[in-house]
């Protein structure tokens, strides 16, 4: 109960604005992340909203924490500084957390001026809220940092307002933060957090108020590196190891972090976890295949014995998909010449037979125009559809904006 009591007193709900919405109203929903409905217009809405209503910082302390006027933010403190904690706007948010969900353009010394006072006037540095519910707060640095699923962008001045925040107290063990940024290869967060303490401590106010739910510091590290391992983030696994993260025993899955390396066929980064003391494994024949077909190994994939590439079909069916999520071509080609269904659903981000998506879908999610082309000459079938939101891989394309590859499609 107390669980659901934390998480009912501050959750976060997105739902669609009334039509009498207020224009501060407007323009914050349409100014901040809301891990519901980023368009990346949005942005730009808003500062159409602004130019039709150019008072609306003077009127709003959250409008104006967002666009960084500092003298109206200064103002509206000196009358009330309480309003810098009080709950506020569309989402019910602090004035310090519409302005780290912010991303209308401003100057870096705004921002930071603005993030300033706020805190000057006790803004909490830790504030978050539960998105739809999820045990796993939001916080303000995790909008500072944004990504996520749908590649939320980061606040335009990511790295200077972490500093900030995290120099006045912000907790670097940020279990969201890490899961949303775990999908790009960009490390400037993780070197900002390691630098604060990430990976130290007892996990901060959120950890210390719900201990169940959170995971620790170790569990979050582990999970981040789980992800880097399976999609050969090899930058990312130094990063980690030289920050004293166990790159060695055995994951939450019971394989070992150079097993998932040597299966995915990632030779470089398997290379690198023996070097740092990693037993290089012995894979089954299965397994073996597998690796040998996503390294692109050729002679290995031909010298495989028939009942074993059978094997690997019936325990592997979507692989098409998740060598089509690597981008590998001659992994896609070795697959189809092994008589693997190039029509298969699986999914893209991990290696589990679960029927989401064909390569097709995958090629199209990564942007990737020569492995579509490569696909559609060696017959995929263009008309299959995803099994989550029912379409084409051409009506992927439209709604993901790539007018570009939806062409490819055309008789």
């Amino acid at each position: 109960m107390r669980h659901v009591e934390a998480i009912r007193a501050r959750l976060w709900e997105y739902c669609e604005p009334a039509t009498n919405a207020s224009p501060a109203d407007q323009f914050l929903r349409l100014a901040c992340l809301n891990y519901a409905a980023d368009d990346p217009t949005r942005p730009s809405q808003a500062t159409t909203v602004l130019s039709e209503n150019p008072t609306l910082p003077s009127t709003d302390l959250a409008v104006a924490a967002v666009v960084g006027d500092v003298p109206a933010v200064r103002a509206a403190l000196s009358r009330n500084a309480s309003v810098a904690t009080e709950p506020t706007g569309p989402y019910d948010w602090s004035p310090l957390m519409y302005l780290a969900y912010g991303r209308v353009p401003t100057a870096l010394a705004d921002t930071i001026g603005a993030a300033t006072l706020l805190l000057e006037a006790g803004a909490d540095v830790n504030d978050g809220r539960f998105f739809d519910g999820l045990p796993i707060p939001f916080t303000v640095l995790t909008g500072v940092f944004g990504g996520g699923e749908n590649a939320q962008p980061p606040h335009p001045h990511s790295t200077a307002l972490a500093r900030l925040l995290l120099e006045r107290g912000a907790e670097p063990n940020d279990a969201q933060t890490l899961y949303n940024r775990m999908f790009t290869t960009a490390d400037d967060f993780l070197e900002v957090l390691f630098e604060f303490g990430l990976g130290t401590g007892d996990g901060g106010p959120w950890r210390r108020e719900l201990p169940d739910l959170l995971p620790s510091h170790t569990d979050a590290l582990r999970d981040l590196l789980g992800w880097a391992l399976n999609h050969d983030q090899v930058d990312r696994v130094e990063l980690l190891a030289r920050h004293g993260v166990d790159v060695v025993s055995p994951l939450g899955t019971g394989r070992t972090p150079i097993e998932v390396a040597v299966g995915n066929g990632h030779t470089r980064l398997a290379a690198r976890l023996a070097e740092l003391g990693a037993a290089v494994p012995v894979l089954d024949p299965v397994e073996a295949f597998v690796a040998a077909v996503m390294s692109g190994d050729a002679a290995a994939v031909a010298g495989t014995p028939a009942a074993v590439v059978d094997a690997a079909r019936v325990a592997r069916p979507e692989l098409v998909v998740w060598a089509a999520g690597h981008g590998r071509v001659e992994s896609v080609e070795l697959l189809v010449e092994s008589r693997f269904d190039i029509d298969a659903l699986g999914r893209s981000d991990l290696p589990v037979s679960e029927p989401w998506q064909t390569a097709l879908h995958t090629a199209v999610e990564r942007d990737d125009a020569a492995m579509i082309m490569r696909l559609l000459e060696l017959g995929a079938d263009a008309s299959v559809r995803d099994v989550r939101f029912d379409a084409t891989p051409a009506q992927w394309a439209d709604h993901l904006g790539h007018d570009d590859l939806a062409g490819l499609f055309e008789p």
